[in-house]
């Protein structure tokens, strides 16, 4: 067998043991696994799981990683005996809040492929004899769910890896990492140094230790959560032949932040209902290896009787069997949370060949491992990593107190019913633009993204509800589209498409790709030919190798030598740098090229609307005819004395430009603007008007629109693609392919009855069979009906009828040609 690069993982856990086994099931070789605690009990949160396995999520990706666990475990067994007991799970509501929330989750479940049933009261209590069914109001149950056996199945991993294999080192722990020129080349342990040209930490809530070691940030915060075993249950006696056997459904709570499981006669409880406990790693407990056993090791703390009393008297008011039993046992188990409830995956930023995969739970272990593994074999993973990727992260949100504060928050909230917008109400006011002063004078309403501060709507556009045409007013909404919207939106959309409207842009990432070789660079990197003349503006995509959308950006040349690139986000930065450090490392000084972030230090005002040209030409000299600048094109202009970029391009489907200047100059500039515009009815306007417009014009969004799971073709974005180019990554996945040969489709839906609202990610049926999902939607004003976009089957034509699942209740859409708004591109070019 060829040899392959020299792998060490760090962490012998349920995530650590599956790397290693989806790296063998792939060819590879030379796999070291190493952990502090011993090989038959680790210590870590593993060693403590309680297996419980429910498997919808509002992510897809979440979702995907945990369908593939459940199939993993339930084939990894021996004695005939598998590592999954697929008993099925119950979420109850006894709120109406939260029933409606269950038909919103099985409609996450349709979309992602998972079958479940809304049960009533009464098939809750056939289902779960045990539960007092008067509090009940209905359940979610889905058959596939069920208990892992988390510690088992490392043990059967082990032993799977090591026939073929792998050497595990226990009882060892890394001190050191060790590195040349930017690269990974070893590991330093208390047993001497293991060469390596991979490292993939998957030491759970150790991992920021870990990644210490190189200087890395991880943002996961270690906390306890509270998990109980009580004494036998008269009511569960004789239902189970083995002592931690299971034949219920698990059993979740979340309107008492509670789930429970069988072990045997005996019920485990865990709990989220009690304080957030961060734990301080050089405060835990030093364990010798022959003292770590089931009851003793790092990760389980004392038990916290006061903490759990509450939650202990709602279990018996939910399971009353439980009034004939006690608590026997209880532990505080430590687990990993981050800022944004998800798991940090992908390869370091600040060293080659570091990769990482933390706090990451049972439910998706194996999911996770796949997909790192296919990250290390074909640089790709089959299911999109973009919401786990570790350099999502902005510099302030991996902050010790913002990874502190948030991960705390996402532990009391972890069961709450939330909006898809709902804004964390701390910390807040991190990062704002230049304007916020000025926005927050007109009523600016913000929501909070990447810890940028962003108006929604402007309370000051209140009365223009009352002087804008009828048709522009929208349909009244159902409560839970209603929240965090306004009719306000409405009159920005209309100011914008009649008038003239001023849009924050400024935290749309901007990065500067500079040196002799920043064409070289971005020729490599993207779909398009930037070798153009300096001043002109490019919208391409970038690739994965696959072939998959790794992200959608802007280039403008500015100079021979100078890009400027407006961008998606932190990974895009991280992607442009590490690409940069390649380059320049490996080349000759033609090659030398620099990224940087431009974003803080810059800022944006989108003036867009069929009279944006009216109001620049009253404070610049300069030349914006049509002629003076064209579309996707720039210059260097001066407005009201302050030096501008002035970029001619348009989200929202207007005439206009994305206006940059320093921030030191920002809120002149919007001044100047402002008291120039109000003779033209100038307004300021915000996100949930540009995200409606968006959609009239059929602009795609990534993340939601496309992501690595969809090539050019089928996302609509051909136009793109430049194939004629010499090179580019993703080329050669894209030769044969088309539009027209694509199987399935980005298509645009109306919705039939002009007012249902829906919000993302509902399943979408044609001839009664699930066949897509929504990625984006909005009202739209110009219109007057409700959009929906979504992927669909090749063999949905144009005009036909489907139908989008909306809390269990079925709205019916058209499949309709887009874009819906100005398809000659009139508005724009004129």
């Amino acid at each position: 067998m060829a040899s392959t690069p020299r792998i060490v993982i760090i962490g012998a856990g349920i995530v650590g043991t599956n790397v290693a086994d989806e790296l063998v099931a792939r060819g590879w070789n030379n796999i070291t696994v190493l952990d502090q605690g011993p090989l038959n009990m680790p210590g870590g949160s593993t060693s403590h799981a309680p297996g419980l396995v429910f498997q919808t999520n509002p992510s897809k990706t979440m979702t995907t990683f945990a369908k593939y666990t459940v199939e993993k475990l339930l084939s990894l067994s021996e004695d005939g005996v598998s590592c999954f007991n697929q008993v099925g799970g119950l979420e109850v509501a006894t709120t109406e809040t939260r029933l409606a929330d269950l038909k919103r989750k099985l409609g996450y479940a349709a979309s992602w492929g998972i079958e479940g049933t809304i049960l009533s009261p009464a098939e809750c209590k056939e289902l779960y004899p045990l539960l007092n069914d008067e509090d009940v109001l209905g359940g979610l149950h889905v058959p596939s769910d069920g208990l892992a056996s988390a510690a088992r199945a490392v043990q059967l991993l082990i032993k799977r890896t090591e026939a073929a294999g792998v050497r595990y080192l226990g009882s060892t722990t890394v001190t050191g990492i060790q590195q040349t020129d930017g690269r990974v080349t070893g590991v330093e342990t208390s047993g001497g140094v293991l060469p390596a040209d991979i490292v993939v930490s998957c030491g759970g809530f150790w991992g920021a230790k870990i990644g210490s070691l190189i200087g890395m940030a991880v943002p996961l915060l270690p906390l306890a959560h509270q998990y109980v075993k009580t004494a036998p249950v008269p009511a569960l006696k004789g239902r189970n032949e083995l002592p931690n056997g299971a034949t219920l459904p698990i059993l979740r709570h979340q309107d008492q932040d509670l789930y429970y499981r069988e072990h045997g006669e005996r019920y485990g409880i865990g709990s989220y209902a009690h304080r957030p406990m961060p734990v301080d790693l050089d405060d835990l407990a030093t364990f010798t290896p022959d003292a770590v056993n089931e009851h003793n090791m790092p990760s389980r703390l004392d038990f916290t009787l006061e903490d759990f009393l509450p939650a202990w008297e709602a279990s018996k008011q939910l399971l009353p069997g439980l009034a004939e039993s006690d608590i026997e046992d209880g532990f505080n188990g430590i687990f990993s949370f981050t800022p944004d409830g998800g798991p940090l995956i992908g390869e370091s930023k600040e060293l080659d060949g570091f990769f990482v995969a933390e706090a990451v739970w049972v439910t998706h272990s194996a999911g996770v491992a796949k997909a790192v593994a296919e990250l290390l074999t074909t640089g790709k993973s089959e299911t999109d990593l973009g919401e786990c990727d570790i350099t999502r992260f902005e510099d302030v949100q991996l902050t010790p107190d913002y990874v502190s504060e948030t991960s705390q928050q996402n532990f009391v909230e972890i069961y709450d019913v939330l909006h898809p917008l709902q804004p964390r109400l701390s910390p807040r006011n991190l990062r704002v633009s230049p304007f916020h002063a000025r926005q927050k004078e007109l009523g600016g309403f913000f929501l909070e993204s990447g810890g940028w501060e962003r108006p929604y709507w402007f309370e000051a556009n209140a009365g223009l509800l009352k002087e804008m045409p009828t048709e522009w007013l929208p349909p009244a909404r159902d409560a839970w589209a209603q929240m965090f919207s306004s009719p306000i939106a409405a009159a920005e959309a209309w100011k914008t498409r009649t008038a003239v409207a001023m849009y924050d842009m400024t935290p749309l990432k901007r990065l500067e790709v500079s040196g002799p070789g920043a064409l070289k660079l971005l020729q490599e990197l993207t779909t398009a030919d930037l070798d153009k003349k300096p001043g002109a503006v490019t919208y391409t995509l970038l690739l994965d190798h696959a072939g998959g959308v790794r992200s959608d950006i802007t280039v403008a040349r500015l100079s021979e030598d100078r890009f400027q690139l407006g961008a998606n986000g932190n990974i895009d930065t991280a992607y442009f740098t590490r690409a940069a450090r390649h380059q320049t490392r490996g080349g000759s000084a033609t090659d030398w090229v620099q990224v940087r972030d431009i974003t803080g230090g810059t800022c944006c005002i989108g003036l867009w609307g069929p009279l944006a040209r009216d109001l620049v030409g009253g404070v610049s000299d300069d030349d914006f005819s049509n002629d003076g600048l064209r579309y996707f094109r720039a210059k260097e202009v001066v407005i009201g004395g302050v030096p501008v970029t002035a970029m001619r391009l348009s989200y929202v489907g207007e005439l206009g430009w994305e206006l940059y200047t320093s921030a030191e100059y920002g809120q002149r500039l919007w001044d100047v603007l402002w008291k120039a515009g109000q003779p033209l009815g100038v307004i300021a306007a915000g996100r949930a008007a540009f995200s409606s417009l968006r959609l009239e014009k059929g602009y795609r969004s990534w993340g939601a629109d496309m992501t690595t799971e969809h090539d050019p073709f089928e996302a609509g974005l051909a136009f793109a693609v430049k194939m004629s180019k010499d090179s580019f990554i993703g080329k050669g996945a894209l030769e044969g392919r088309t539009e027209e040969g694509s199987a399935r489709r980005l298509r645009c839906l109306t919705i039939d009855d002009g007012r249902s609202i829906v919000l993302g990610k509902e399943p979408v049926y044609y001839k009664e069979q699930t066949v897509g999902y929504v990625t984006s939607a909005a009202y739209g004003y110009t219109v007057a009906k409700p959009i929906a976009y979504a992927y669909l089957p090749a063999t949905v034509s144009i005009g036909d009828s489907v139908e989008i699942e909306y809390f269990g209740r079925r709205i019916r859409a058209t499949v309709t040609e887009d874009p819906l708004y100005d398809p000659k591109m009139t508005r724009l070019r004129g």
